[in-house]
């Protein structure tokens, strides 16, 4: 007999006081059970510690890390991958939400599709106190049988948040560790998905939090977020075009790793060529985020009813 969970969720964490026990109910919360939860304190200098210590000292599956010294977003979320035990390997976030049955939906998706290597629900954008601001369609062919029409889907369309998707941790263990250059999250996502197919649960189910001091939104300029990323980009030797240029040199490393025939890695270096220049055009890069709020009153969907922990937030 083993203890070792199913799943592991690696939650890094640096001075998120402000929304962490929200996340915490949303994750202890899930109608799926068979998991730890990895929490990895970047020597946070708020409230963080305590909050840890109360659900850790509550619940066992939390395995709670507390740093010496912060050392940056990318290692610490790095850490709490190696730090994992499941078969399975989710990254959280401390101010997003998690509907009660996404863990569930996303283990049944991968158990019923071997072929897939990573499974994630819908999603939409929420403000600082919970509310839907943009939800949006998951239109990526991360789907598609064809590397390299899922390496073009995730070259030139917009949103998805799969990095933050359920994945198989042995195909984690086969792709490089995620880096600090500017958009690196995309590129190891691309890497990811040149080794098999996504799945997408047509449910909404996950929440990404948008508001003024996210990570994004606290360091506006591509070098103070890389600095975010890991201190050691601070400096005269990470210069913005540095940053760029691996970031591109991301994308053709990842195709050139990849268990890829020479036919499609040649047809993965075409839309990478093709992409660099639809760069120059205006609008390239469109955030989600960014895009224009919805009408509360024409949204059909409840925050509160769907993520433990926030039932007592009904409206009548």
């Amino acid at each position: 007999m083993t203890d070792r969970p199913r799943l592991s969720i690696g939650l890094p964490v640096y001075n998120g006081e402000e929304y962490l026990a929200e996340s915490f109910d949303a994750l202890l919360g899930q109608t799926y059970e068979d998991f730890e939860l990895v929490v990895s304190d970047n020597a946070s200098n708020d409230g963080t510690e305590d909050i840890c210590r109360k659900y850790a000292a509550q619940d066992s599956r939390i395995r709670y890390h507390r740093l010496p010294r912060n050392i940056g977003a990318t290692p610490n979320h790095n850490h709490v991958f190696a730090e994992s035990r499941g078969e399975l390997f989710k990254w959280a976030s401390h101010d997003d939400l998690y509907g009660r049955d996404l863990i569930r939906r996303c283990v049944e998706a991968l158990d019923e599709r071997p072929d897939v290597i990573l499974a994630h629900t819908d999603q939409a954008v929420i403000d600082g106190d919970g509310q839907v601001t943009v939800p949006y369609e998951y239109t990526l062919a991360t789907g598609s049988p064809h590397a390299p029409e899922r390496f073009r889907s995730l070259l030139f369309e917009p949103g998805g948040d799969d990095f933050y998707g359920v994945l198989r941790a042995d195909v984690l263990r086969r792709v490089k560790p995620m880096d600090s250059y500017h958009h690196a999250d995309r590129t190891f996502v691309a890497e990811i998905t040149l080794h098999g197919r996504f799945h997408q649960v047509p449910e909404l189910l996950y929440f990404r939090r948008d508001h003024p001091t996210r990570a994004e939104r606290a360091n506006p300029s591509k070098r103070s977020r890389c600095v975010n990323l890991d201190p050691r980009r601070a400096g005269l030797l990470h210069p913005t075009p540095r940053l760029l240029a691996e970031y591109v040199w991301g994308f053709a490393s990842a195709i050139r790793r990849a268990p890829l025939s020479a036919a499609d890695r040649r047809e993965c270096y075409r839309h990478l060529a093709a992409w660099m220049t639809s760069r120059v055009r205006p609008n390239a890069g469109e955030r989600v985020e960014d895009r224009a709020p919805v009408d509360p009153a024409l949204l059909t969907v409840s925050v509160d009813a769907l993520v433990a922990g926030r039932e007592g937030r009904r409206q009548a």
